[in-house]
């Protein structure tokens, strides 16, 4: 690649930034505003435009909404009113005064959900797969939020109301632990865990192929994909591109698929199936990223003839999340055991002598 090609790259992945390409675990601090709050940038959104900040922070509000609102005044920088682009500094002072969008399409709904643990001040639960964690982009129904206003009485609203107790996501077909807040100061530590990187993340994924190393660290800078904005792609540095970081191990290998142990150590937009496809073992039936709707018997054993499904989502599962308790201050770790639809996956893998 010339240093012209380069350049180009560096300057398509700049244009082709948003908010999106930042730590998941970046807190909520706002979704739904019924009072006004009053925000402190942090040092991972320096430089970044003060539209792009707030539309990362305020996922129910359209950015041309929030665009709106900074010209009109409803959002001052430093006590003085600023630009939308214009960009932030560490320790930048923001004060947010929105009005709550339209949410007549969120209710509570009676959805079964598997609590892993559970004490008076926050809540694991293991996220079942195609579930959205919370309302946007047009679903507003089967959401793990929506599970949650009906399960308990009590949660956390620093997010919003959309976004009752929720601390972290997960990608919709991404299964296992997430953690929710009962209360807004438990709310704050946790975030502020995830901030600082305090917490240990494990995930399980089984892949095609299998990796040269045994183990090793992946890093390589992301952005947004220059053409599908819904994707991540693995991009030069600089610009807005962010880095990204992940330590494997493969934990069981078979005759052409692998089951993979993931540490995530930064927090970027689908950054595992990422991952997994730039060093050439993409997860399987990651319909996004390698065009596979689903995973058959046949392609596990190498019997062209057997289409039945095993699995019809990426198979990623997250394992293991190690937290300092809030409260106790004791280290806690909560496991949540493979789904069936990847043991099953495991299950056929571990017969096929292909």
């Amino acid at each position: 690649m010339t240093r012209r090609d380069r350049s180009r790259e560096r300057l398509e992945c700049e244009e082709e930034a948003k908010p999106s390409d930042v730590d998941i675990e970046l807190p909520s601090i706002a979704g739904e505003q019924t009072a006004p709050v009053q925000l402190t940038v942090e040092s991972r959104a320096h430089g970044w435009r003060l539209d792009h900040y707030l539309s990362r922070l305020f996922g129910n509000y359209s950015r041309a909404h929030l665009q709106k609102a900074v010209e009109a005044g409803h959002v001052q920088l430093n006590g003085m009113q600023a630009k939308p682009s214009r960009r932030l500094r560490v320790n930048d002072r923001i004060d947010v005064d929105l009005q709550p969008t339209d949410d007549r399409h969120f209710e509570p709904e009676d959805i079964p959900i598997d609590v892993l643990f559970e004490d008076e001040y926050l809540i694991v639960v293991n996220k079942a797969a195609n579930m959205v964690v919370h309302p946007g982009r047009g679903t507003y129904s089967g959401t793990l939020a929506a599970a949650l206003q009906f399960h308990f009485d009590q949660l956390s609203d620093i997010g919003g109301r959309h976004r009752p107790g929720i601390v972290h996501r997960l990608d919709r077909d991404t299964t296992g632990v997430i953690l929710i807040a009962k209360d807004n100061q438990i709310h704050q530590k946790l975030s502020s865990q995830f901030e600082q990187r305090l917490v240990k993340k494990e995930y399980r994924a089984i892949v095609r192929g299998i990796p040269e190393l045994e183990s090793d660290h992946i890093r390589t800078h992301v952005c947004v994909h220059k053409r599908v904005r819904e994707k991540m792609m693995v991009c030069a540095p600089g610009g807005r591109s962010r880095e990204a970081v992940t330590f494997y191990r493969t934990a069981e290998s078979f005759s052409r698929f692998a089951l993979m142990e993931l540490h995530p150590h930064t927090g970027r937009t689908h950054q595992l199936r990422v991952h997994m496809q730039h060093i050439g073992t993409p997860i399987i039936a990651d319909r996004q990223y390698i065009g596979e709707s689903c995973f058959t018997r046949g392609q596990a054993t190498g019997d062209a003839s057997d289409t039945e499904i095993l699995i019809q989502r990426q198979a990623l599962h997250a394992f293991r999340l190690t937290i300092c308790h809030p409260v106790s201050g004791k280290t806690m770790t909560i496991e949540a055991p493979l789904p069936s639809d990847m043991q099953q996956t495991l299950n056929v893998l571990r017969t096929s002598t292909t």
